[in-house]
């Protein structure tokens, strides 16, 4: 069965925005490689190969349904923040935004009845949880270990051995 065109734009719109995701935790990667937080920038880019791998499973789901990827711009992402908790207080916003956006893309699979997206969407409301979760934990790390520059380099020891 073929992907109606509301669900194809929507999950168009879903691709750009997974692909601004990884761009974005690249751009946080970048800012923790100068910080010499090596951690936080190996977190980072781990952050943004799995927000490439979101992307490439809407992509290969789409055309999988019959349908047409299109891609559109990618904006720049922001390139400077106050302090490392500033950073993670920002990835915890985003990855809020974007559970904002699956629940949208669940809401026109329902409308449209498309029972095939609704199943394939399930991982992505799961995924969701966990990615909420694991950033949210570091911004209150970040916030316990506020002015003592030990703990800070020994939580970015933790964060460099995500796999």
């Amino acid at each position: 069965m073929n992907i109606g065109k509301k669900m194809e734009k929507a999950i168009n719109d879903q691709i750009q925005a997974e692909l601004y995701s990884g761009y974005m935790y690249l751009a946080m990667a970048a800012y923790f490689e100068a910080q010499n937080l090596k951690g936080c920038a190996h977190w980072m880019k781990k952050q943004a190969e799995e927000e490439q791998e979101h992307a490439m499973k809407f992509f290969d789901y789409v055309a999988e349904r019959g349908g047409r990827v299109t891609l559109q711009a990618i904006q720049a992402p922001k390139t400077d923040w106050a302090s490392p908790l500033a950073v993670f207080e920002e990835a915890y916003a985003h990855e809020q935004k974007v559970t904002s956006l699956i629940y949208g893309l669940y809401e026109v699979a329902l409308k449209e009845k498309d029972y095939t997206s609704q199943t394939f969407l399930q991982w992505y409301l799961t995924e969701q949880v966990e990615e909420e979760a694991d950033s949210s934990e570091i911004v209150e790390k970040l916030k316990a270990v506020q002015g003592a520059p030990q703990a800070l380099l020994m939580l970015d020891r933790e964060l460099g051995q995500r796999g």
